[in-house]
């Protein structure tokens, strides 16, 4: 067999584990708190290798590892933040988002639960915080789309609409039929070949590059001040913008709904480790990839094309063809978990957060799970249009889609856990004028140059739902209850 058959053997035998992960979870599928939500029976271990696989998607293995490549440790900063921001997340709200959506008459998305907790009569939390994500995630999921395209065509030579069609469909196959629980459990599966791999890669290419010492020297030969995470060239609002992206995690549909998912408060504590082990141990498998890759070529003295493919290349030199194979499905099995959890999450906010609050409440769950896999569906048609031209990528909408989620449900949803007087009207005016903080600042180039937008729009979020809500709040009994519930629940969990 050519190394190129080897390759894409074990690629295929990748995709038919992906499909058989979602047969074994569509069998344990019977209702929509199944399909959206898993059952709320999430082990410690899959909610956090879930999490982590849906987060960080084809950034860890190609993006991270170009730009340590081109700049040194300098660029960290963006991995540290994001980190803390993991850290932060599962130990302040990953306990209390977990009992408080149980609470406020069992929430399975992030917008009915905004609208149960805040008992937002109007509906126009629920179905604004629904659009927001309907929207965002859409195009989300198309850059994806693009992303798997072009993995094909530069692997494998393949045509750029066959590869991205091929991704499209195992993707919206094992999501359709298997729901929440397929996601999550192939994010297990695709958590732990990234890890593996990223691991591997840098492990093996020291030995061939001579050794720590070695590889150390050679890096240091192609610029000095690669190992240093001040440099003379770097700002303190250079440094502020990186760290600020950990800001971002406190409203991320696609990961807090993790938090929900588990299956207790208890898990959460163990689920943290794993989590946080996992991110740490990848990272640094990351900066240790582009480290090895630059002292490598400069032992070799060749230049690297494209700085982004360090991770792919070096699998190629280091490995027999099939282990090489396996090295290219990380990078597939980081975008395909991101894509199938950005999918599950839009089509809850389609169906249970606008389908359901405008037009029909009392459908059986057969009748929603059904919907459900339509949306699924209707989504990714939608997505794959939107990305069969591979120059509309949507990098912007992408960019800024972490900053936009981040600014305009982070802050809310720290409120709606820490802050009982925060009111509907306070969350959606500071929803609102995050958003547009964020939208703006990051598409006028004079201040995105100056600091990242989701710090201007993370505080116009938090100082607007505390001005309004302040202005707007009447004393409620059902809320305060369940304020005092949660907390007694949590004491409870937590001892």
């Amino acid at each position: 067999m050519s190394d190129y058959s080897y390759q894409l053997l074990a690629i295929i035998i990748y995709m038919i584990v992906m499909l058989g992960i979602g047969w074994y979870a569509f069998r344990k599928t019977s209702n929509l708190t199944d399909y959206m939500l898993g059952g709320r029976g999430l082990g410690a271990a899959v909610t956090a290798l879930s999490a982590g696989a849906a987060d960080m998607s084809g950034w860890l293995l190609m993006g991270l590892p170009g730009a340590i490549y081109l700049s040194g440790l300098v660029e960290a900063w963006i991995a540290i933040g994001l980190t803390v921001g993991a850290y932060l997340n599962w130990l302040l709200v990953a306990p209390r988002l977990r009992v408080y959506t149980q609470v406020t008459k069992d929430s399975i998305t992030i917008p009915s639960y905004l609208d149960n907790r805040l008992r937002d009569n109007t509906k126009l939390l629920r179905i604004a915080s629904g659009i927001i994500i309907l929207v965002f995630f859409t195009f989300y999921v198309s850059s994806g789309m693009v992303s798997g395209g072009k993995f094909f065509e530069s692997s494998f030579g393949m045509d750029y609409h066959t590869g991205l069609l091929f991704v499209s469909a195992v993707v919206v196959a094992y999501t359709l039929f298997g729901g929440f629980l397929a996601v999550s459990y192939t994010d297990v599966i695709q958590g732990l070949i990234m890890l593996v791999t990223l691991i591997a890669v840098p492990v093996f290419g020291i030995f061939l590059t001579g050794g720590i010492g070695e590889t150390v020297d050679s890096i240091k030969a192609v610029d000095p001040e690669m190992f240093s995470l001040l440099p003379s060239t770097v700002t303190a609002t250079a440094i502020i913008s990186s760290l600020a992206w950990g800001l971002g995690y406190f409203g991320q549909p696609h990961i807090i709904v993790r938090f929900m998912a588990i299956s207790s408060v208890k898990e959460t504590k163990s689920a943290r480790r794993i989590g946080i082990g996992w991110m740490i141990f990848s990272l640094l498998g990351a900066l240790a990839t582009a480290l090895v890759g630059v002292a490598y070529f400069q032992q070799q003295g060749t230049e690297l094309k494209d700085a982004e493919t360090v991770f792919i290349v070096l699998g190629q030199i280091l490995f027999h063809p099939f282990i090489a194979g396996i090295v290219l499905a990380a990078i597939l099995a980081a975008v395909m978990s991101t894509i199938s959890s950005q999918l599950i999450v839009t089509s809850s906010a389609l169906i249970e957060d606008i389908y359901k609050a405008l037009f029909n409440k009392t459908a059986t769950d057969k009748h929603y799970v059904f919907l459900g896999r339509i949306a699924v569906l209707f989504v990714s048609i939608f997505a794959a249009i939107v990305a069969w031209n591979p120059e509309s990528t949507i990098l912007g909408l992408v960019a800024f889609a972490w900053a936009g989620f981040g600014a305009a449900f982070g802050p809310i949803i720290l409120l709606s856990l820490f802050w009982r007087k925060l009111t509907n009207y306070g969350a959606l005016a500071g929803m609102v004028a995050g958003a547009a903080v964020a939208f703006v600042w990051g598409r006028t180039e004079s201040l995105t140059s100056m600091l990242y937008e989701i710090v201007p729009g993370f505080i116009a979020c938090l100082v607007v739902a505390v001005v309004v809500s302040m202005l707007t709040y009447k004393p409620n009994a059902e809320i305060e209850e369940e304020f005092n519930e949660t907390q007694r629940i949590l004491k409870e969990e937590q001892k």
